[in-house]
């Protein structure tokens, strides 16, 4: 076993006195100021700290790429949801929040220089290679990225974005940003994801209806308090407003309208809602009176109310079917009253709802012979809703006679915060460098899983003449033959080159007419 050397100074000390270091003392009074300086020097795995002492003697450039990985399985063992392509989201932010600009200042260095003093005992940190960049670049980063254009649906398997060094002084910094840039997996992962459960929407609406009407908002976003922090809010809920427009996680509108932008005011959008508080607040014996007062309290726009307080069904037959009957069907199509159970097993409860709500509110047929409930009624389903359970419940409906025009969807923990890396198998990987002035292409290819092996080479994107994309390698994309690179230059020397609205990102990710007829 190694020893573990005794700190060179009481912990959160400097290691030259007994007292805080000057950079403490001041990290110490922005906080109390509630300021916070993002310091790109500590943006990155420990072990990346070395790595500059690690690369071949004279090496000049690192070149990278970020892919989500095709996954080989056994078929027997596959998930329901095999995820075959993904949505391109989220560098933009990365880059406008964290990298652009002067991100490396002295300040920044001493800082970094006393970190890792401590956390490393010794004095391991590439000091010279960041001042250098201070003071050759103006403390800008020597690399350029390129990308595909934002809300790309790409195919596994192919490369999304590279990064490269641009200063032969700097090849080591290339791979220092991966860890910022890999955490890019959230926000492509949460779009995907949201993207898969619009494709089943869209399939079972339009089969049950004979149109996609409304099928934007028919995924609401309740997963807010559900995440880790205020940040994976915003990143997660923009994600999923790639997709769609109903959310309440209203951080995400704010990241949406700061890093990309929206023709329209806001770009997500909710409908007054009942909580379990202000229906218990009046007293089980009054719920009939809380549902009347809430109702009366909205009159021209929907209003969703949560209704399983005690007893789902005595609430849908009683008190709406009959107590309040009036009330509700005073009410227009554009003012619904929304019927929200929260608790039971989703699919039974959801065709409960709908029998119980249907011999009370006699539903029509529609062209394609299934049941709607009149336009001043509905239900949302947001409890247990994920990506399998969204397909059973409209599979349930489908064989039921059930339109899903009758119903939306709030998922919460499932929608932003039930997701790892490893789910799309997000990885990036060197595949080129230059030493001694040759360039090499290099790549990994592990004997225990196939499914690890890495790409070589400079990469390029294309779209074939059948529509398919492929990634080529070792420079072949170079070659007039294969026609335009689909990476564009987004991030080069410090500066944000190509932007895309939000507009743009939802176009790019919208469901193609090629995929509606796949799903018909």
């Amino acid at each position: 076993m190694t020893p573990v050397r005794p700190p060179l100074a009481p912990p959160g000390l400097s290691s030259s006195s007994f007292g805080p270091s000057h950079s403490q003392l001041q990290r110490s009074r922005k906080m109390e100021r509630g300021e916070t300086d993002f310091n790109i020097m500590l943006a990155t795995d420990s072990y990346k700290v070395t790595h500059y002492k690690q690369y071949p003697p004279n090496t000049s450039k690192v070149y990278s790429y970020f892919e989500c990985r095709e996954k080989r399985t056994d078929p027997s063992k596959s998930r329901k949801v095999k995820y075959e392509k993904t949505v391109f989201y989220g560098l933009q932010y990365i880059l406008h929040k964290y990298l652009k600009g002067k991100v490396v200042t002295p300040q920044k260095i001493q800082e970094a220089k006393e970190v890792y003093r401590e956390h490393f005992q010794d004095d391991v940190f590439n000091e010279k290679g960041w001042t250098y960049i201070l003071e050759k670049h103006n403390g800008q980063l020597p690399i350029e990225i390129k990308a595909v254009p934002e809300g790309s649906v790409i195919p596994r398997g192919n490369v999304l974005f590279t990064v490269e060094s641009t200063d032969p002084e700097c090849y080591w910094l290339t791979n220092w940003v991966e860890t910022i840039l890999v955490q890019i997996w959230y926000p492509i992962t949460v779009a995907t994801n949201s993207r898969e459960q619009k494709k089943i929407l869209a399939k079972y609406l339009y089969e049950t209806s004979g149109n996609l009407d409304g099928l934007e908002y028919k995924l609401h976003d309740f997963g807010y308090r559900g995440v880790s922090s205020q940040e994976t809010a915003g990143i997660g809920a923009s994600a999923h407003l790639v997709n769609f427009k109903g959310t309440d996680t209203v951080a995400g509108i704010s990241v949406i309208k700061k890093y990309y932008g929206t023709k329209d005011p806001v770009p997500g959008f909710s409908v007054p809602a009942a909580e379990h508080s202000t229906i218990t607040a009046w007293g089980k014996d009054h719920e009939k009176d809380a549902f009347e007062h809430i109702i009366k309290q909205f009159p021209s726009v929907p209003v969703s109310i949560v209704s399983d307080s005690y007893d789902i069904y005595n609430a849908c037959e009683k008190i709406w079917g009959e107590d309040l009957r009036g009330l509700i069907e005073s009410r227009s199509a554009d003012a619904p009253l929304v019927v929200r159970p929260d608790s039971g097993n989703p699919l039974d409860t959801v065709l409960k709802v709908l029998e119980i709500l249907g011999k009370k509110f006699i539903p029509e047929e529609n062209s394609k012979g299934y049941k709607v409930l009149p336009p001043y009624i509905r239900v949302i389903q947001g409890d247990g809703v994920d990506i399998n359970t969204l397909q059973e419940i409209v599979e349930g409906m489908k064989e039921h006679r059930w339109s899903i025009e009758n119903i939306a969807f709030g998922s919460g923990g499932a929608l932003l915060q039930k997701l790892t890396r490893d789910l799309l198998n997000c990885s990036f990987k060197c595949s080129y460098v230059v030493t001694n002035g040759l360039g090499v292409n290099v790549f990994k290819d592990p004997v225990a899983d196939p499914n690890k092996r890495s790409k070589k080479g400079r990469l390029s994107l294309h779209r074939t003449q059948s529509g398919d994309f492929v990634t080529l390698e070792e420079g072949k994309g170079e070659l007039e033959e294969y026609g335009v690179d689909l990476l564009h230059t987004v991030f080069q020397n410090g500066k944000i080159v190509k932007t895309y609205t939000f507009d743009e990102v939802r176009d790019n990710a919208k469901l193609k007419e090629s995929e509606l007829e796949e799903l018909h």
